[in-house]
């Protein structure tokens, strides 16, 4: 579903990401993970189109998208959410989630989209959230939720914009035990129930060790080393550049 090849990125003399491939299989759950400063977020931002690699390529689903912008992608079938939580807090959950159906069903220039358009809209967002678990929220206003809610929403956001690749960029980050466990169980639910394909970043190695089918480490910009939750475990140069060392 998705083949990164030999991508680099550059910001003037810095090389954030050099040289780094990267081959996501259909209904894998693939974790990218590595120390502060390795290039994890940055490697993100070029798969999902808001910066274009220097140099080396991106397919997704057979079509060559590198030098597709970010909105694009989205039509194409990728959905993103972000390390800082991106929703509209003065709006409903369901408002949050009617606003990406719309956008995914192109009807954001469209002032008075037609009855089948917008019930498909609300169709959509209604599906997502009893998908995500927040129904019974329906009504509440973002901004009042708790945060693991708000992180909530917004992968109820994702998804309702349709996905076939699921892009997470830190998930669980600022959440306490109980709200990780939530975010946990719904990406497993997602993953192996609903048999999405998805991408994870993530810096809670207990998470990471619970899902991912595969993991990818970064270190100062490029591959380390990748290989199953097993192998990277066990795995020398992970332990000395990313868990502290092997003592």
């Amino acid at each position: 579903m998705l083949e990164v090849r030999n991508i680099t990125k550059r910001f003037g003399n810095l090389v954030a990401v050099k040289d780094v491939s990267m081959s996501v299989k259909p209904g894998e759950l693939r974790a990218i993970i590595g120390p502060n400063g390795a290039g994890k977020t940055t490697f993100f931002n070029m798969i999902s189109g808001y910066f274009p690699p220097t140099r080396g390529s991106i397919e997704f689903n057979g079509k060559d998208v590198t030098q597709v912008p970010a909105h694009r992608r989205v039509g194409l079938g990728m959905g993103r959410t972000f390390q800082i939580t991106e929703i509209f807090p003065e709006l409903t959950v369901r408002e949050n989630l009617l606003t990406a159906a719309e956008v995914a069903a192109g009807q954001t220039l469209n002032m008075l989209p037609g009855r089948a358009a917008a019930k498909l809209a609300g169709d959509v967002a209604t599906e997502m959230m009893a998908l995500v678990g927040l129904t019974s929220k329906a009504d509440r206003l973002v901004g009042e939720l708790a945060h693991g809610d708000q992180r909530t929403t917004e992968i109820g956001m994702a998804l309702a914009q349709l996905p076939r690749l699921l892009l997470l960029d830190e998930p669980t980050a600022g959440m306490g035990d109980e709200e990780t466990y939530a975010i946990t169980a719904l990406i497993r639910r997602l993953h192996r129930d609903s048999k999405y394909t998805i991408v994870l970043i993530e810096h809670d190695m207990r998470v990471v060790f619970h899902l991912a089918d595969y993991i990818t480490v970064l270190d100062q910009g490029a591959l380390l080393v990748e290989g199953t939750p097993k192998e990277i475990a066990a795995s020398e140069a992970v332990q000395t550049a990313y868990l502290g060392g092997t003592g």
